[in-house]
């Protein structure tokens, strides 16, 4: 069965950086493309950042040029640096395996200002 978890996330300043992992296990194998979303109470999921298994990431507006999106082949893991944070960032962080339809528990991420 496959499996996505997430790591990486806790509180930092405004300002800070974080980077999260995602991790897919079971019965698939690399590459494997991954999204990025968030959520904040009350609001819809946002997608954050995507990284196909062929081609060109792609960033929300609200990240873009301070997320970076990457995969270590070697590892099997999808990281998320996530630069210059800010506030607005925090939320609930979830990996999504969108060819399988898998989800990962989420990791929260919050930024005090």
């Amino acid at each position: 069965q496959v499996q996505v978890m997430e790591s990486g996330g806790g509180l930092v300043q405004w300002g800070g950086s974080l980077r999260l992992s995602c991790t897919a296990s079971g019965f698939i194998s690399g590459p494997y493309a991954i999204r990025w979303y968030r959520q904040t109470p009350g609001k819809q999921y946002e997608l954050v950042a995507e990284i196909p298994r062929r081609g060109s990431t792609k960033y929300g507006d609200s990240v873009q040029g301070r997320f970076t999106i990457s995969r270590d082949n070697a590892n099997n893991t999808i990281y998320l640096q996530m630069n210059d944070l800010k506030p607005e960032d925090t939320a609930v962080y979830y990996c999504n395996l969108y060819e399988f339809a898998k989800w990962g528990q989420g990791t929260q991420v919050t930024v005090s200002s």
